[in-house]
């Protein structure tokens, strides 16, 4: 068991620092402190390119990882204090 939790642990971790990353490197959609220093004026505010829907599944997809770790994880601790 405590092998798991080192694995979901350290898994957890990761997709952390990752998630850090790939959260700031999103596109700002304005209305936001951005916008108080001239970060407003926006070229193509409706359309996303390629390269924006892949950040976009891509930062879902580990999103969704690091939700199942810390499920995961608190069903790990559970079974174990029992």
């Amino acid at each position: 068991m405590t092998a798991l939790k080192i694995t979901l642990q350290v898994l957890l971790v990761l997709t952390s620092l990752l998630l850090i990353p790939l959260v700031l490197l999103h596109k700002g959609k304005g209305g936001g402190l951005s916008d108080m220093f001239g970060g407003g004026i926006t070229s193509s505010a409706g359309s996303s390119g390629v390269a924006e829907r892949n950040l976009n599944r891509i930062t879902v997809g580990v999103a969704l990882v690091w939700t199942a770790v810390i499920v995961l994880l608190g069903l790990v601790e559970r079974v174990s204090a029992e």
